[in-house]
């Protein structure tokens, strides 16, 4: 692994905020500075031009910050992706390396090392409760050291399929799997799992475990957007779904139909249409208010795993759904965006990928 400096990652203006917040604390910070740092797995050393032309890729942004100063109590705090993933910037700067030649090139990676200056040297227990100022810790992770940095291009072994024992360890075993699986199941999911594989007299297995995690999860269900809202202890009169909705409770007008199907209905213009009198039987002008049905779908599927069907999910959905709320809706337009990034299985590289590359 390579490990290379870059420019300044922030702007002053947001290293005094971030100063700010960690005064804050009760640890005495005097100074922070913050560069980009990049991370470069090859399968062999470079060559003196392959070097030059990575040096010149990862030349970028501003040459000039605000440091701090060297003071001998400083310290290290790197964030960094969380291992076992893979940035969007990693994605595509990895590409743009392998258009430009460096085939030795696995992967580049990014973080920011934060060095942070105090009255006196800081222990790892000090800098991990300055951590969370420093990161988002859903999509990144701290580090304190650069070596340890090796865990983003850690290769982990398939794992066999395994068993939870409900039958044999009851309700405990299903918990214990719930933490160590990171399900995020609920007490009554818990519970009506427990019952249900106790009247199918057989244990669940880690797939379908994860499967129900999912099927049951925020993106269909809202659990969390439908679920009690608590603030230092005191609960909230409205959930976060009900604080979406305040707009609407409040200010109603000129609305139809909102939070009931998968699409809105918002008032129209006064138009007329062109249809059969049923009394009649012949073809007439009808005048009626035509209204406006509203619809914005955001999908996770179309990723280089199922491009087309999952693409095909996310604007059949929209269809349906403005087909299916009330007499006579009818999609008329539509917008789409499309965007995906390489997979770069080993071993199972893709058409697109290879010609890519040779570009």
């Amino acid at each position: 692994m390579l490990i290379l400096p870059g420019s300044f990652a922030l702007s002053t203006f947001r290293i005094q905020k971030l100063l700010a917040a960690l005064r804050s604390t009760d640890i005495r910070v005097q100074s922070i500075s913050a560069r980009y740092v990049h991370f470069v797995d090859v399968t062999r050393s470079l060559a003196t031009k392959e070097q030059a032309v990575l040096d010149a890729l990862l030349t970028y942004g501003p040459r000039e910050g605000t440091p701090a100063p060297e003071l001998a109590n400083s310290s290290l705090v790197l964030v960094v992706p969380r291992p076992g993933t893979i940035s969007p910037w990693s994605s595509k700067a990895t590409d743009i390396a392998h258009v430009c030649g460096l085939e030795v090139l696995t992967r580049v990676e990014r973080g920011i090392a934060y060095s942070i200056a105090a009255d006196q040297p800081l222990d790892r227990q000090a800098l991990m409760q300055l951590a969370p100022l420093l990161h988002d810790r859903m999509i990144e992770a701290t580090l304190f050291a650069y070596d340890e940095a090796e865990r983003l291009f850690a290769h982990g072994e398939p794992r066999k399929l395994t068993a939870v024992d409900i039958l044999g360890g009851g309700r405990a075993a299903l918990t214990q799997a719930n933490t160590a699986l990171g399900l995020a199941l609920s007490d009554d999911e818990i519970d009506y799992l427990v019952e249900s594989f106790k009247k199918l007299q057989r244990n669940p297995n880690d797939i379908e475990l994860m499967m129900f995690a999912q099927a049951n999860s925020e993106h269909c269900r809202h659990k969390i957007f439908n679920a009690d809202w608590v603030i230092d202890g005191e609960k909230q009169s409205k959930s976060l779904m009900k604080m979406i909705r305040n707009t609407h409770a409040h200010n109603p007008e000129g609305v139809l139909s909102a939070y009931r199907d998968n699409a809105a209905v918002i008032e129209g213009s006064a138009g007329q249409r062109w249809f059969p009198n049923p009394a009649t039987r012949n073809y007439e002008y009808h005048a009626e208010p035509i209204d406006i049905l509203l619809k914005v779908e955001t999908h996770n599927h179309p990723t280089a795993i199922s491009p087309f069907p999952g693409a095909a999910t996310g604007s059949g959905g929209e269809i349906r759904d403005e087909g299916a709320t009330g007499r006579g809706g009818k999609p008329k337009a539509g917008l789409c965006g499309f965007s995906v990034s390489n997979l770069r299985i080993p071993e199972f590289e893709q058409a697109w990928q290879v010609s890519r590359r040779a570009v």
